[in-house]
C-alpha cells in the first residue's frame, strides 16, 4: 500500500473527497515529513504548521469544489502571503511580514489548498541556484551533494523529496524549468499574462510569471487551472484558453509538427554529452510517437544576450534595500545591483525594444510548429557551491549564463515552455528537456507532455530520489 506522499496531488484530492483521508491527516503527514526530512534538502525557509492545520480544519467543515481541494501546496518565498514572513531570500528582509496576499495565493486559498509554508529561493530570485544567507543551501533529493537549482529551488526540492505533492513557483529566466530539470520534475512556465502578479508585484517587461511544479503532468495542469487569473491593472493578458488545462492532460494531441535545435544562444557555451543524449532521446521518443520532428536554425541570435543582461541588471534593483542593510546583500546581488543602478533609463528601454523586435522575428519561425524541443540546461546538476566557488561575482554570473543558456529566451518571447524529466545520467541524476509552444499554447504542450508521460509509464518509473 502506498504512503500518502506517494499519491499524486489529484489522487490525494480524490481521497479527501471520498473521506478516505482528512485534510488534517494529510497536512500532519507532510508536516511530520518536513520536520524529519527537510534538514537534508533545505526546501522550506518558513514552515507555517499551525496556520496549515487551521486551514485543514476549516476544510474538514467545508470543502470547496475543485480538483485540488484539501491538498497541501506550498508558496515560494518571493510571493506575498498575508501575515507570514517573507524574506525574498535576503537577510535585508529578515523581519518583514507580508501585508497582503498575492492574488495567486488568494486563488490557492479559494481552491481549498493548504499552505504548508514558504519554499526557499535565492536572493530576490536572481540566481539559478538556491544558496542564501537566510537558510541552508537547497539540495536536490536525487543527490544532496548537488544543487536543486533556482530560483524555485525550494519548491522543486519539496516536491521531489515528497515534502509537498506539488508547488507554486515562478519563472523569470528559467526559474521553474531549471530546478524542475535538476530535480526530475514537470514544470510549466505559462504564457505571459496567464497569471497575474497583483496586487503589488509589477509585471513591467513581462519576463516573470507564476507557474506549477509537480511530479505528473495532470497535477501541474490542475494547479495551473487554479493559478490562472487576471486582475485589474495587469499589463499583459494571455489569449483565452477554452476549457481546463487538466482536460488537456487527457486529450490526444494528434500528429504534431515539432521543431528542434540544440545551439545555445550564449556564445562559447558547450553542451555536456549527457545533455545531448537527453535531447536526442526526447527527439526519438517524439518521432516514435508519430510526430514530425524537424531540425531548424536557432531562432534567437546571440545579439540578444547583452540586451537581456542589461534588463537583468536593472531588475536586480527592484527590491528596495535600506542603506544600513546594504552590507547584508550577497556578493552576486551587490554586483548585479551596482550595474543596474549604473544603467541609464534609455539603455534599459532600448534593450527592451530590441528584445521585442527580435521576438517578432523569432515567432515567425517558431509559429510554424506546434512545439519546439531544446535542452533545458547545458550540464548535469552542479554541486552545491559550484556557481560561487571562484569567489568572483562576475565569474558566477558567467557560469549561470552558460548553465542556463536556453530557458530565458521564452521569458523574452512570452511563449509557454515546460520541462520534461525524461533522462537520467549514468550517475542517476535527472536531466530534463524543454518544449516550448505557441503563445497561448499551454494546452498543446500539456497534451503532448501527457502522451510522452503515458508512453514512458510515468516519468520516474521505479526510480525514487535518495531523499524520499
Amino acid at each position: 500500500m502506498r504512503e500518502l506522499h506517494e499519491l499524486s496531488a489529484l489522487e490525494q484530492a480524490q481521497a479527501v473527497r471520498s473521506r478516505e483521508i482528512s485534510p488534517v491527516e494529510l497536512t500532519r503527514h507532510y508536516l511530520d515529513r518536513i520536520e524529519r526530512i527537510d534538514p537534508q534538502v533545505g526546501a522550506y525557509v518558513t514552515v507555517t504548521g499551525e496556520k496549515a492545520l487551521d486551514q485543514a480544519r476549516r476544510l474538514e467543515r467545508e470543502l470547496p469544489d475543485g480538483p485540488l481541494a484539501g491538498v497541501p501546496i506550498p508558496v515560494k518565498d518571493l510571493n506575498l502571503v498575508k501575515d507570514v514572513p517573507i524574506m525574498f531570500g535576503s537577510a535585508t528582509y529578515r523581519d518583514f511580514v507580508a501585508p497582503v496576499d498575492d492574488t495567486v495565493v488568494t486563488r490557492l486559498r479559494e481552491a481549498g489548498t493548504v499552505m504548508l509554508g514558504k519554499t526557499a529561493t535565492p536572493e530576490f530570485g536572481l540566481p539559478c541556484y538556491t544558496e542564501t544567507s537566510v537558510s541552508p543551501p537547497t539540495r536536490s533529493p536525487w543527490d544532496p551533494r548537488t544543487s536543486a537549482g533556482g530560483s524555485s529551488g525550494g519548491a522543486a526540492a519539496a516536491v521531489a523529496a515528497g515534502l509537498a505533492p506539488a508547488a507554486q513557483g515562478s519563472d523569470g529566466a528559467g526559474s521553474i524549468r531549471i530546478p524542475a530539470s535538476v530535480c526530475g520534475l514537470y514544470g510549466i512556465k505559462p504564457t505571459r499574462g496567464r497569471i497575474s502578479w497583483a496586487p503589488i508585484i509589477p509585471d513591467l517587461a513581462g519576463l516573470s510569471t507564476n507557474g506549477p511544479i509537480a511530479r505528473t503532468v495532470a497535477d501541474a495542469a490542475a494547479l495551473l487551472d487554479v493559478m490562472a487569473h487576471n486582475a485589474p491593472g495587469d499589463l499583459y493578458l494571455a489569449p483565452p484558453h477554452d476549457g481546463t488545462f487538466l482536460a488537456c492532460a487527457g486529450r490526444d494531441p494528434g500528429r504534431l509538427r515539432i521543431a528542434r535545435y540544440a545551439a545555445p544562444v550564449v556564445p562559447g557555451t558547450e553542451l555536456d554529452p549527457e545533455v545531448l543524449a537527453a535531447y536526442e532521446e526526447a527527439a526519438k521518443t517524439l518521432d516514435d510517437l508519430g510526430h514530425d520532428v524537424v531540425e531548424i536554425p536557432r531562432p534567437f541570435g546571440a545579439e540578444l544576450v547583452p540586451e537581456f543582461v542589461t534588463m537583468w541588471f536593472s531588475f536586480a534593483c527592484m527590491h528596495p534595500v535600506a542603506d544600513e542593510h546594504h552590507d547584508l546583500l550577497r556578493p552576486l546581488t551587490r554586483w548585479l545591483r551596482e550595474r543596474g543602478f549604473a544603467t541609464p533609463a534609455p539603455d534599459f528601454l532600448q534593450a527592451q525594444a530590441r528584445l521585442q523586435l527580435a521576438t517578432r522575428g523569432a515567432l515567425e519561425l517558431t509559429n510554424a510548429y506546434d512545439a519546439v524541443l531544446t535542452p533545458t540546461v547545458t550540464q548535469p546538476p552542479r554541486p552545491v557551491g559550484w556557481f560561487e566557488d571562484g569567489g568572483d561575482p562576475e565569474q558566477t554570473f558567467e557560469r549561470m549564463k552558460h548553465f542556463a543558456a536556453f530557458p530565458a529566451i521564452y521569458n523574452i518571447s512570452g511563449q509557454p515552455a515546460v520541462n520534461l524529466p525524461l533522462h537520467w545520467s549514468e550517475d542517476g541524476l535527472p536531466i530534463g528537456v524543454m518544449l516550448a509552444g505557441r503563445v497561448g499554447g499551454e494546452g498543446t504542450l500539456i497534451s503532448l507532455s501527457a502522451q510522452i508521460e503515458a508512453e514512458r509509464g510515468g516519468f520516474w518509473g521505479d526510480r525514487r530520489p535518495r531523499v524520499w
